[in-house]
């Protein structure tokens, strides 16, 4: 039976890939549009971006001074207090203890002209060292701020405040801690570390702060 010619087209036209429009056109491929594309409109529901308000220009009537209390201008707000850390250590063993609470501020990231180290009993060796070569060298490192500071309790109330404040219950008369701890809490700024008996720091502290 001889092949009709229709056919093959008919066929190749209903299932290829590229349909001819009634026209007899063949229809043109979509190019990409070149340069950035616009930007969508919103949606409803969702506004886009808030448009930034224009400078507001302040007159002196805009701003309204305070008004002084009864008794005056108002006072500034009080200094918060320090936190207070105790560490458990006997009289022999609290200076170790206060050297290694040092070690573990600096690691932390605390600058050394931060601290301040007092003892209650005898000196710390770095402030028998630098006393050796008189007291002017040794309130000038003091001054200088840029390094750990370690003072007797004795001469503990000569120091500036520092940030924190390390003392050491390292024995001595009892007189020594009671004016040593309450002094070492007016000078920390922020963190007050304390290393002895906790029972003796207790009463103290709990009776002098």
């Amino acid at each position: 039976m001889p092949l009709i010619p229709e056919e093959p087209q008919i066929h190749e036209s209903a299932q290829g890939p590229r349909a001819t429009p009634a026209s007899g056109r063949t229809a043109p491929t979509p190019r990409p549009v070149p340069g950035p594309r616009p930007a969508a409109p919103s949606r409803p529901g969702r506004p886009g971006p808030p448009r930034p308000a224009p400078p507001v220009q302040r007159t002196p009537r805009d701003v309204t001074p305070a008004k002084p209390g009864p008794s005056g201008p108002a006072a500034p707000a009080a200094a918060a207090s320090p936190q207070i850390q105790l560490i458990p250590a006997s009289a022999e063993g609290a200076l170790d203890a206060a050297e290694e609470a040092v070690d573990l501020l600096l690691d932390s990231g605390r600058a050394p002209g931060d601290v301040l180290v007092i003892t209650t009993g005898s000196q710390h060796p770095w402030a028998e060292h630098e006393l050796s070569f008189g007291e002017a060298s040794y309130w000038a490192q003091h001054d200088a701020g840029d390094d750990v500071f370690y003072a007797d309790a004795a001469v503990a109330s000569r120091a500036a405040s520092r940030p924190v404040v390390v003392v050491a219950v390292n024995g001595g008369p009892a007189s020594a801690a009671a004016s040593a701890l309450p002094l070492a809490h007016t000078r920390a700024g922020a963190l007050l570390i304390v290393c002895g008996d906790p029972q003796q720091i207790n009463s103290v502290l709990g009776a002098g702060v």
